[in-house]
């Protein structure tokens, strides 16, 4: 958010109506927005800006010390593009800006990992017939994006370059009708290919 808008609501001066509209008025390619904030609620904030209904959403990743739940949910349901710990290093903040901006989520991996494996029991068996459609370099790759690693680590995993591991991606979003990250994780889980190597 614009660094004018983030003091002035760090010292409480600013209301979430204020902050949307400048937020709105400035039109920052991304929105890094914290859970608690003096006098805000980050979710609120996110829905506001990018939720369900939006015309024109902006982008928003959460950058926050809570990852309750309660909290992660709440951000993706009110649109959040990313929702990451503070304690994630700088490294995966810039991936999370940048992947935000190209349209794409990222969640911090530990995260990822443990909402995963949360789900429900997979109402498909292994081998369904979407997962049929994919290569076995691409079943390895969507593996990696649910165990929450990053485009890099992918890339360092698999001895590929990072523009392989993201064309490898979009490749397989448009084969699953997917649109990001987190729905590949999702469809990974839920088709139980995370225990099976190609």
């Amino acid at each position: 958010m614009a660094g004018g808008a983030a003091a002035d609501a760090v010292d409480g001066r600013v209301d979430e109506a204020q902050v949307v509209a400048l937020a709105r008025k400035l039109r920052p390619d991304v929105c890094l927005v914290d859970i608690r904030m003096p006098g805000l609620d980050g979710i609120e904030v996110t829905r506001a800006l990018a939720g369900p209904g939006i015309a024109d959403p902006l982008r928003v990743v959460i950058v926050t010390t809570f990852d309750t739940d309660e909290y992660v949910y709440g951000a993706l349901r009110a649109g959040a593009a990313g929702f990451l710990l503070k304690d994630a290093g700088p490294a995966l903040l810039i991936e999370a800006v940048r992947a935000a901006g190209a349209g794409d989520a990222l969640i911090s991996p530990s995260i990822t990992v443990r909402l995963l494996q949360r789900l429900g029991p997979p109402p498909r068996p292994a081998g369904a017939r979407a997962g049929n459609q994919l290569s076995d370099r691409e079943l390895q790759i969507a593996r990696s994006v649910a165990r929450g690693r990053t485009n890099a680590e992918i890339a360092a995993e698999l001895f590929i370059s990072l523009s392989t591991v993201k064309t490898h991606i979009t490749r397989i979003q448009d084969k699953l009708g997917i649109r990001n990250r987190v729905e590949l994780a999702a469809w990974s889980w839920e088709n139980r290919i995370m225990g099976s190597s190609p």
